[in-house]
């Protein structure tokens, strides 16, 4: 069957899904193995040497794994994937892949605290100098650039401002100056948005979250040309380590296949609480692509096809409100990640983006009153319920 044909709900069920050629299984099994025995060092020879297709070692790659992998590409359009042990993971792999000591990068300013801290603490003693702009600002994104620019990264929307950068404008950019265009795509996924499509060149995820969708395991993604993911990424996942296990890769494989139907579910929740949060008298402020207020709602209707299960808001009072709304909470858990199939509320300032310097977190937008939630499947009536009953107490 040639799976381009088919539409995305098909591919999330059908593409690397396929049944156990040896048994007939329905559901592949899953590889558990760290090394693979060969007929004879001959056969070994030329599948080390990459004359003939075979696998190496737990550590390079697996059959699980390849499964998830052309399920991801599939969706994001891309021509190949390679999936890691985490979004941090696939993240620096990619790095390492592009950049030499003395190259120059530039970051959207909001960006998630585990990324802004790789940039800032790690490669800078590599000496990789990175600069955070507004790229949701194309002219800010151009003035940036210098003769070592090598790539733009950008987080669409923001962790966890919810902050666009058009992707059209920002690729064309990037090629009239040669320089790749990276984009974390975790927060849409490829159901709402696919960055491939606008002009850039690599889709980073962290599959932990919506791909996954159930918060039991932790997983990275990236997709893009087939060269650069066999040949560009080969020496960071192999000689780090990085490579996802074959459980993971199963779990994640599994959870894509109901993430048309989770991604629905969210982007409706997500639009009623925002609605709701948006007319409550002791809430500041709604940051949600969906909303007609937001300032960007125009490009995420163009660029998107839905506008996810992510809020956040600013509590009037500060942190001391802040802090006692969600401490209030009762359905509504706190925790770091999103994605998950229950709604997970979280203190940005306290909690994701702690390592983030306070001036350049309210440089950015994010305060001690910034509330985000991500919205997960239940009844939007009791997330909702929950949010009023712990809001009536402060």
């Amino acid at each position: 069957m040639d799976y381009r044909k088919l539409g995305f709900c098909s591919k999330a069920v059908h593409v690397g899904s396929d049944p156990c050629p040896v048994t007939g299984a329905l559901v592949s099994p899953i590889y558990q193995t760290s090394t693979y025995t060969y007929e004879n060092t001959e056969e070994a020879g030329k599948i080390f040497s990459g004359e003939k297709f075979g696998y190496l070692y737990g550590r390079d790659h697996s059959p699980t794994e390849y499964q998830l992998e052309e399920k991801i590409a599939a969706l994001e359009g891309g021509e190949d994937c390679k999936a890691f042990a985490s979004g941090m993971a696939a993240i620096a792999a990619t790095m390492f892949a592009l950049l030499e000591a003395g190259d120059h990068v530039i970051c959207t300013d909001v960006v998630y605290g585990g990324t802004y801290g790789l940039f800032t603490k790690i490669f800078s003693k590599y000496k990789v100098d990175v600069t955070f702009v507004d790229t949701s600002d194309v002219a800010a994104v151009e003035k940036a650039v210098r003769k070592n620019t090598k790539l733009v990264y950008v987080e669409t929307p923001a962790n966890p401002t919810l902050k666009l950068t058009d992707l059209a404008k920002v690729s064309a950019l990037c090629r009239s100056f040669g320089l790749k265009l990276v984009v974390d795509n975790t927060f849409m996924t490829p159901y709402f948005q696919r960055p491939l499509e606008f002009g850039a060149d690599l889709v980073i995820h962290s599959a932990t979250k919506y791909l996954g969708g159930h918060g039991d395991a932790i997983a990275g993604a990236v997709v893009g040309p087939r060269e650069f993911i066999k040949e560009g990424l080969h020496q960071p996942v192999t000689k780090i380590g990085a490579l996802i296990s074959p459980f993971t890769a199963f779990l994640i494989r599994r959870g894509i296949q109901t993430l048309p139907l989770r991604m629905e579910k969210h982007n409706a929740n997500a639009m009623k609480v925002a609605e709701y949060l948006s007319s409550h008298p002791k809430i500041e402020r709604v940051n949600y692509p969906g909303l007609p207020s937001h300032p960007q709602h125009e490009l995420a209707k163009k660029q998107m096809s839905g506008f996810g299960g992510l809020i956040s808001f600013e509590v009037k009072g500060g942190l001391e409100k802040a802090r006692a709304f969600v401490d209030g909470l009762e359905m509504i858990r706190l925790a770091v990640s999103l994605g998950d199939v229950g709604s997970l509320i979280q203190h940005p300032a306290s909690m994701t983006h702690k390592s983030v310097p306070p001036e350049v977190r309210r440089a950015t937008g994010i305060t001690d009153g910034l509330i985000r939630i991500s919205c997960g499947i239940e009844d939007v009536e009791d997330i909702i319920a929950d949010i009023d009953q712990a809001l009536s107490r402060i």
